[in-house]
C-alpha cells in the first residue's frame, strides 16, 4: 500500500480540538504525520491528493445500521451496506442484531465477522439483549462479549419486562458493554403507524403517541441510575425525550441519546404529501434549500415516510435540533433500514417501518445543523466521529486523527451541490424519501486503513 499525502485541507479533529489548514500523511495504514512538514516524512513514491477547499475529518462512524445479513439479503447484505456507507463517508458502521437468525449467540457473531472481513469499511457488531430479541429471556451476554460485540441491543424491539431489563443492564456492566435501546412501550403504542396528532386524525391512520417513547426513556434513566450501566437511547424523536435526557445527564446519570437526520429534518406533515409539508413545516427548508431547483413532490400516504419511531411534529423537530445544539444529544446516526420495493409498495398500514440513510446522513446533518449555524462544523463532526467511538470504546484509535491512529479518514466538500436520486445508490434498496431533494455537502473521499475505498466524481 502506497503512502498517501493529503495536502491543503482544513483538518478538523474534534477529539483534540484541532482545526487548521495543513497536510496529513497516511502510511502503513496509520496516521503518520500532520503539519506542513509532513511531505518531508513521506516516502518518494507517496501518492498526493490535493484537498484544498475541503475538510479532512476522522473517518465517520455510524453506530446504528441494519445490514440485514444473515437472512434478509434481498434488502441488503454486508457488502452492499458497506459500499453505501463508503459513499456516505463512513469508515465504520455498527450493525444491529435483528437479522434472521438474530445475533444472539457467538456462532452468529463469528459468521458476520467472517463476512465483514471482505467489506470495504469496518463493520462492528451488536449482540441481542434477549434470545431471539423476543424480550422473554436474556441472551448469553458473556459469550457475546467474548465473541467481540461492541454493544447490546434488541433494536427493532424493546424489552417490556422492567426486571429483565434491569438484569440485562447488570450483566452488561460486568462485561463493560453499553446497552442501546429502541424505546417503545408496546402497551401505549399498540398498532400505531404514524405520530399521534393532527395529521394522523386527518389521514385516518392509527397514532403512535410520543409518550410511548418517553415512558421507556424514563425507565431507562431510572435503571441506568440504579445499575450504573451506560444506556444509549436510540433514534429519539420527541421533545419530552430530549428534556428527560437533558435533566438526567445534569445529575450524572450514564444515559445518552442519538438523533437521526430524518427526525430533525422532516415532520409528520410529510405523510400528508408534499403540498402540505412545504406550505407549513417545510416552508423554511424550501426557502433555504430549493432556491434554484423545483421542490420535490410526493403523494399522501407514501410509505417512504413510514418509520419507527415515526416522524413527529415541528415542535418535536425543534427540540431535537436544540438537543443537538446544546450537547444533550451527543450522537447522530442513520438507522439505515433497507426494504425491498415490493415490501414498501403496499398500503401504508401494511408497509414495514424504515428508510435507507447512510448516503444522505452527512449531507442532511451539514444542511440542517452547520449551514444554518446551529452547530459549528467541528461540533457536528464530533457527533459522527469521536463521540460514537468513545461510547463504544472502539479500538485502533478510531474517531481521531492522532499520530499512530488507524488511517480512517473522510474528506468532505461541505458546499458540493447535488440532487439526490434514489436510483443512484450502492444499497440494494431504494426506500429513500429524499429523492429529488437539492443537497449541499458531500464526502468526496472515504479512506479506510490508508486506502481510498470511495471517491466521488467531480
Amino acid at each position: 500500500m502506497r503512502a498517501l499525502l493529503l495536502t491543503g485541507g482544513r483538518v478538523i479533529d474534534p477529539s483534540v480540538g484541532r482545526d487548521e489548514i495543513t497536510d496529513v500523511l497516511l502510511a502503513h495504514g496509520r496516521i503518520a504525520a500532520i503539519g506542513r512538514d509532513s511531505a518531508l516524512q513521506a516516502p518518494p513514491d507517496v501518492e498526493r491528493l490535493d484537498v484544498s477547499g475541503r475538510v479532512v475529518s476522522p473517518g465517520l462512524i455510524d453506530l446504528h445500521v441494519h445490514l440485514r445479513e444473515p437472512g434478509q439479503t434481498a434488502k441488503e447484505n454486508i457488502a452492499s451496506g458497506a459500499r453505501a456507507a463508503a459513499r456516505g463517508g463512513f469508515t465504520t458502521v455498527v450493525c444491529m442484531p435483528n437479522t434472521a437468525p438474530s445475533i444472539d449467540n457467538a456462532s452468529t457473531v463469528a459468521l458476520i465477522q467472517e463476512k465483514a472481513r471482505e467489506a470495504i469499511v469496518r463493520v462492528e457488531i451488536t449482540g441481542a439483549l434477549s434470545k431471539g430479541i423476543a424480550g422473554d429471556e436474556l441472551a448469553p451476554i458473556g459469550s457475546l462479549a467474548r465473541a467481540g460485540v461492541v454493544a447490546l441491543t434488541d433494536d427493532g424491539h424493546c424489552i417490556q419486562n422492567n426486571d429483565l431489563m434491569r438484569r440485562a443492564l447488570e450483566y452488561a456492566r460486568q462485561f463493560g458493554l453499553p446497552v442501546m435501546d429502541h424505546c417503545q412501550d408496546y402497551g401505549l403504542v399498540t398498532d400505531g403507524v404514524m405520530h399521534e396528532g393532527y395529521w394522523s386524525s386527518v389521514l385516518g391512520l392509527r397514532g403512535w403517541p410520543a409518550v410511548g417513547e418517553e415512558m421507556i426513556v424514563a425507565r431507562n434513566i431510572l435503571l441506568a441510575e440504579q445499575t450504573g450501566t451506560h444506556v444509549h437511547c436510540q433514534h429519539l424523536s420527541s421533545a419530552a425525550s430530549v428534556r428527560l435526557i437533558r435533566e438526567a445527564r445534569k445529575r450524572g446519570v450514564p444515559i445518552s441519546g442519538e438523533a437521526c437526520p430524518h427526525h430533525f429534518v422532516l415532520t409528520d406533515a410529510s405523510v400528508a404529501g408534499s403540498e402540505e409539508f412545504w406550505k407549513d413545516d417545510g416552508r423554511e427548508l424550501a426557502k433555504r434549500w430549493f432556491t434554484s431547483v423545483p421542490l420535490p413532490t410526493w403523494p399522501a400516504y407514501h410509505t417512504h415516510w413510514k418509520m419507527n419511531p415515526p416522524l413527529r411534529s415541528a415542535a418535536d423537530r425543534e427540540a431535537l435540533l436544540d438537543g443537538l445544539a446544546d450537547g444533550t444529544l451527543e450522537i447522530i446516526a442513520s438507522d439505515h433500514a433497507p426494504h425491498t420495493e415490493a415490501e414498501k409498495e403496499v398500503e401504508f398500514d401494511s408497509a414495514p417501518f424504515g428508510i435507507v440513510g447512510l448516503e444522505v446522513e452527512l449531507t442532511l446533518s451539514l444542511m440542517q445543523l452547520v449551514h444554518t449555524q446551529r452547530l459549528a462544523l467541528p461540533a457536528m463532526l464530533a457527533k459522527l466521529t469521536c463521540n460514537p467511538a468513545r461510547m463504544l470504546r472502539l479500538d485502533q484509535g478510531r474517531g481521531t486523527l492522532a499520530i499512530g491512529a488507524v488511517a480512517d479518514v473522510t474528506v468532505i466538500d461541505p458546499d458540493r451541490a447535488w440532487i439526490c436520486n434514489r436510483a443512484d445508490t450502492a444499497s440494494k434498496s431504494r426506500n429513500n424519501p429524499f429523492h429529488g431533494w437539492a443537497m449541499r455537502g458531500l464526502a468526496t473521499h472515504t479512506i479506510v486503513g490508508g486506502r481510498i475505498v470511495h471517491s466521488a466524481t467531480p
